[in-house]
């Protein structure tokens, strides 16, 4: 478990460990949700990155009839 301290700026690091298991980058923009409690970091991505992200997504199923 990686644990990281605040400084007294409210600045925390990411562990080297994380940061490259995400392949983030310095200066790279993060959403911060409050998630019952817990402070969840998402980095955010550009559009052009996700391209083909759900590329062989199964599309045969029956859709609700007010998504048609």
């Amino acid at each position: 478990m990686n644990t990281v301290t605040l400084s007294p700026k409210f600045q925390v690091v990411i562990p080297q460990q994380i940061r490259e298991a995400l392949q983030l980058k310095a200066g790279q923009k993060m959403q911060m949700i409050n998630l019952e409690g817990q402070v969840v970091m998402v980095p955010l991505r550009a559009i052009k990155e996700m391209q083909g992200a759900f590329k062989g997504m199964n599309t045969d199923f029956e859709r609700e009839p007010d998504r048609l």
